[in-house]
């Protein structure tokens, strides 16, 4: 099994930059397809980005062209740098993996991922 922890987060102002981290143990993740999610209060969780185990990535309209998704897997870490940050931005944000056997699992989806870690609150001040 896969156990996933983030950190990095924490209160910073509008414009600022943030780099969450997640570190994956129990077994490698290289192969394997990594997500990032936020939970604002009150709203579902929703896709933020995800990179692949080649590297290929994907972004939500809302975070494209200032989050970047990127992976170690020499340390068997994924990285979620947020730059430009927003008010909008506040919530809990949760690192996530879709087993290699499930690659074709639609990624966009929560219920897509098997392994998740327990989140980092991210707030951005006006």
């Amino acid at each position: 099994q896969v156990q996933l922890v983030e950190s990095g987060g924490g209160l910073v102002q509008a414009g600022g930059s943030l780099r969450l981290s997640c570190v994956a143990s129990g077994r490698t993740v290289s192969n394997t397809r990594m997500g990032w999610f936020r939970q604002a209060p009150g709203k579902e969780r929703e896709f933020v980005a995800a990179v692949s185990g080649g590297g290929s990535t994907d972004y939500a309209d809302s975070v494209q062209g200032r989050f970047t998704i990127s992976r170690d897997n020499a340390k068997n870490t994924v990285y979620l740098q947020m730059n430009s940050l927003k008010p909008e931005d506040t919530a809990v944000y949760y690192c996530a993996g879709i087993p290699p056997q499930y690659y074709r699992r639609n990624y966009y989806y929560p219920s897509s991922y098997d392994y998740w870690g327990q989140g980092t609150q991210v707030t951005v001040s006006s």
